[in-house]
């Protein structure tokens, strides 16, 4: 599997460019040139100079620093809504499938009732709600999102429930929460790794459209998406206020969606 994971030059790639990222994110502090919310009006709309390697904003705000700052509510964020989704959706696929009968009923009717509206309509309703704020949009996105990935958990469950070890383990009578947590868990986790890395680049679209919106993160946080809502004011007259953070959504959303095409080549059993 470690060979495999090195031959893929997808997989390297692309989990650098994450892996770097995240550090940027991490040690924003002393990676930054500037202060990301330092206004300075003598200094807008300036070009790149070696105080400010990407130029500044509509306030004199450093660029750069901004879209440095920018990693922690946009990635991080989204990675941490994926881990409370995935962990959530697991919970209640596993017990789904597993248990086959009234209560694999109910969840799953609950899950279609949640699938028959669009994710992104139903999250707007739910911050129109509770109001508007990151930590709504967290939750929000948690709520919704946890049916998909319930009943895609549910399918790999069944798949291994005739297993003869499986069986076995019930004919003996072993534990439910070791059947679980020692058969099925480690069983499937490939398979949820590589939906949650292909998921992670909607999570990061949907909280960076919602700050773009007004919705997610407030300023003077900076934000992607809130970058993209600042500078599409200026759309006309400094284009190039665009340029930074949207090359930096569709980097690491690509990046992503990549790295979970090259995983599910590498983890596929079928593959040699």
């Amino acid at each position: 599997m470690t060979r495999k994971l090195l031959r893929n030059k997808v997989v390297l790639v692309t989990t650098s460019i994450i892996l770097i990222t995240i550090l940027i994110g991490a040690f924003a502090h002393q990676i930054a040139p500037n202060d990301p919310n330092e206004a300075s009006i003598i200094n807008k709309y300036s070009r790149s100079s070696d105080e400010f390697p990407l130029g500044t904003d509509h306030l004199g705000r450093c660029i750069l620093s901004r879209l440095i700052y920018g990693i922690r509510p946009t990635v991080f964020l989204s990675l941490f809504t994926m881990l409370c989704t995935i962990a959530l959706g697991t919970l209640i696929g596993v017990i789904s499938g597993y248990s086959i009968g009234i209560v694999d009923e109910v969840i799953m009717r609950i899950c279609d009732i949640m699938l028959s509206f669009p994710s992104q309509v139903m999250i707007l309703a739910v911050v129109g709600m509770l109001g508007v704020g990151i930590n709504n949009v967290i939750f929000a996105s948690i709520m919704i999102k946890w049916a998909w990935y319930a009943r895609m958990i549910r399918s790999m469950v069944i798949k291994y429930n005739n297993k003869n070890y499986i069986l076995y383990s019930k004919t003996i009578g072993t534990s439910r929460s070791f059947i679980i947590t020692r058969h099925m868990i480690p069983n499937i986790i490939s398979e949820v790794i590589v939906l949650a890395t292909l998921d992670m680049g909607w999570v990061i679209i949907s909280i960076s459209t919602l700050s773009f919106l007004g919705l997610g993160v407030q300023a003077p946080t900076a934000e992607w998406g809130a970058m993209l809502s600042e500078a599409k004011n200026v759309l006309s007259t400094n284009p190039s206020q665009m340029l930074a953070p949207g090359l930096a959504i569709l980097i690491i959303v690509s990046a992503f969606n990549l790295l979970g095409d090259g995983l599910r080549d590498v983890l596929d059993p079928r593959e040699v």
